[in-house]
Formats: structure tokens, sequence, C-alpha cells
């Protein structure tokens, strides 16, 4: 590894501590070594006033980062897993997963008693097809409303009254060390996570570099990403796609739960697959069939996807 390693990262506040972590775990792996980070603008964090998906989706904050690999400008770039689409630029990898954080969705309210407590009508703000499709489903009385901007702009306009809950990360306001007054961490098993939530990737070039990236791997969190993302490649949704895919391990067994839905959240197919965690990613590609074939297929067609 060379004495200064250039780690691309977004500019946002949590983009910046997620990229910080990874800088002190690699100094610390590799003795000598001096990182730092370079802060890359992304499309999607400078158009910040439609949603994601009328732009192309999450990918937004990707491209530039990985133009800035291909091109040489970095050695690494580091991302918030779930931003990955699921086929990377040419000629770059995932090199390593570090262990992830909290998967698990989290729902903001002004006042206690979270989702069940809130007036028909209410406003409940996202910007993530997978959450509206989830909560209409939940909670057909709501107004979900689309809301994006970084998560201390998101909990600002809930303070302000502008919406009367938001639904975020838990992984990211764990990492900001935020901890707001009223809120209620999510059931996977119901409102199953975004595929890759909680995790980060860093990706780089194939090559001896990325081989010692790979000393912040951590296998069980790999093997989980690996399932959820075989599901996405099998399934072939798109940012419009309310999709879902959360793998847990435990005692070398790998349980992967999905979903496809409607965006309106009427319908959804779910579903669940069990094995090894080795096979992962057979794992992950069985369940995306299965679903396809129980009317998910279906589902992509409505909006425009082959299925």
């Amino acid at each position: 590894m060379s004495a200064v390693l250039r780690i691309g990262t977004r500019g946002s506040r949590l983009a910046l501590a997620q990229s910080e972590w990874v800088r002190r775990h690699l100094e610390g792996a590799h003795p000598g070594l001096r990182a730092e980070l370079v802060v890359i603008k992304t499309s999607g964090d400078r158009i910040r006033d439609v949603p994601l998906y009328t732009l192309g989706g999450k990918g937004l904050f990707v491209k530039e980062l990985e133009s800035a690999l291909s091109e040489g400008s970095i050695d690494c770039a580091v991302h918030s897993l779930k931003d990955l689409p699921g086929e990377l630029a040419p000629g770059l990898i995932v090199a390593a997963v570090p262990e992830r954080e909290d998967p698990r969705d989290v729902v903001v309210t002004r006042a206690p008693g979270g989702l069940g407590a809130l007036a028909p009508g209410a406003r409940a703000g996202t910007s993530s097809p997978r959450r509206a499709a989830l909560l209409r489903a939940m909670q057909p009385s709501l107004a979900v409303v689309n809301l994006r901007g970084n998560v201390d702009t998101r909990l600002a306009k809930l303070e302000r009254g502008e919406v009367d809950a938001l639904v975020l990360a838990a992984a990211g306001l764990h990492r900001l060390g935020l901890t707001p007054p009223h809120a209620e961490p999510c059931d996977p098993h119901d409102f199953v996570p975004a595929i890759g939530q909680g995790a980060l990737a860093l990706e780089a070039r194939p090559g001896p570099l990325a081989d010692q990236l790979a000393v912040i791997e951590h296998r069980a969190s790999r093997q989980a990403i690996d399932a959820e993302r075989a599901f996405l490649t099998t399934v072939g949704g798109t940012c419009v796609t309310p999709l879902a895919a959360y793998a847990a391990i435990a005692n070398g067994r790998l349980s992967l739960r999905a979903l496809i839905a409607h965006p309106d959240g009427t319908r959804m197919v779910r579903g669940e697959e069990a094995g090894a965690a080795g096979d992962a990613t057979r794992i992950g590609r069985a369940l995306g069939e299965r679903l396809l074939g129980q009317g998910g297929a279906e589902l992509l067609r409505e909006l425009g996807l082959p299925g």
C-alpha cells in the first residue's frame, strides 16, 4: 500500500463520519500508512429539490466516485452499500465490507407513540419508494410525502412541523451520534430494510491495493450482503421499484427475507429462503426467482420493467 491512500467520499456529515471510520481503521491495520479523505460532490448532492427516482436513483451518489476511481484520482471510495446499484462500473470491485451496523429502519415522531399514535392524514416523510410502500401498507391513513435532505435537515423539518413522522436508517443515526427523543426501531421481519442498509462498501480497482483494503472485511457481513445483492440482480429492479432484502446469519446459517411491492403499498410479494451462509449468492438468487414467479414479475411489468 502506498504511503498516502486517497479515500474518495461524499461531503455530507454522515459520509464523512463513515469515511473517517474507514480511514482510522485502515491506518490502524497498516502501520506507516497515511490516508486522506478526498471529497467529491455527486449529482445526488447537487440536485436536492426533486425525488431521486426521477433523476436515475441512488446511482447518482455513486457515479462521480466511480469515475474518479477509474481515472485514478482516488485509490478507493467509501459508499453506503445501499446506494450501490446492482452492477458496478466496469473494472471496479467491492474490495471490503466492514462489519455491518444496525440495518433497521427507525420511525421518528415529535411525540411519543410512534406510527400508531398518529392521526389520520398525518404526514410521514421519506424519499424511499420502499419505505413509502411499507408505510402505506402498514398505515393507509397516513399521507406519505417526498422528503429529501441529509439526516440533520430531515430532523429539522420534523421539528418545524413540516412532517409528523420520518423514517430514517438506524445506522445513520448511530454513526452521527444522534438520539432523537421519540425514535422507535422497526421490526426488520415486517419493515424489511433496504438491500445493504447499515453496511459500508470500499470500492476499488482490482489488484494489490484492493487486497490490502480487505483487512477490514467482515465475513458474516459480506455473506449477508452477497445474499441481498444476489436477490437484487436476479429481480433486476431499479430505483423506482420498492424492493427490500435482509439477511441475518446465526450459527453458520443464513436467513434471507425479501419483498417486491407496488409503490402504493396495496400489493406485496414476500418470501424467505435459508441455507448455509457459504451459499449466500445461491440463496439470494433462489429467493429472487421464487418471488418473481409468485407475482413479482407482474408487479415489475406494471412499473415498466422487465419481469
